[in-house]
């Protein structure tokens, strides 16, 4: 319903009143919990909608927080680290905080989905990264330049839902 080819940014009905709305709600309720350290930031261009960021020493357990909210179906995810493909992003949480971001979400009209579930192989209509990697290498051989397979690159895996609607599009 959400992943729609022609829509990806915002889908086709965005309220962008009520997602701004949303967001405040989110944002509001973890500086409740977690007090002012906590950082926002909003993107362009993107599947998300806004970040917020919560600092280790803030959060009780040791670990970075960070909330994300979508602009497709009201989604919300939480992870730990730097972003949601660090390592232990989706594991190193206590139970105890996602039960308690899953009724904030509820309460601000938003859906809770677990990060685990948006790691899980995208197989969706909408073009990914993916996608355009591969046609600029074809495009690149049809040129007669050599791919450059030498080069760093922290997209050498398969797309994940979270790519879908967690990220620049």
């Amino acid at each position: 319903m959400y992943d729609d080819p022609r829509h990806l940014d915002v889908p086709r009905d965005f309220d962008a009143e009520a997602t701004v709305r949303r967001f405040a709600r989110l944002t509001e309720a973890l500086e409740g919990r977690f007090g002012p350290s906590c950082r926002t930031s909003f993107f362009q261009d993107a599947s998300v909608h806004g970040a917020v960021r919560v600092p280790a020493e803030a959060t009780g357990h040791g670990k970075a927080l960070w909330v994300e909210l979508s602009n497709f179906g009201r989604f919300v995810t939480v992870g730990t680290g730097d972003a949601w493909d660090a390592p232990g992003a989706a594991t190193d949480l206590p139970a105890e905080c996602v039960t308690w971001l899953d009724a904030v979400c509820t309460a601000a009209g938003c859906t809770f989905v677990p990060l685990d579930l948006l790691l899980e192989p995208y197989d969706g209509p909408s073009p990914t990264w993916a996608d355009e990697d591969e046609a600029l290498v074809r495009a690149l051989e049809a040129a007669g330049e050599p791919a450059d397979d030498d080069e760093e690159d922290d997209e050498n895996r398969a797309p994940v839902w979270a790519d879908r609607y967690f990220q620049w599009v």
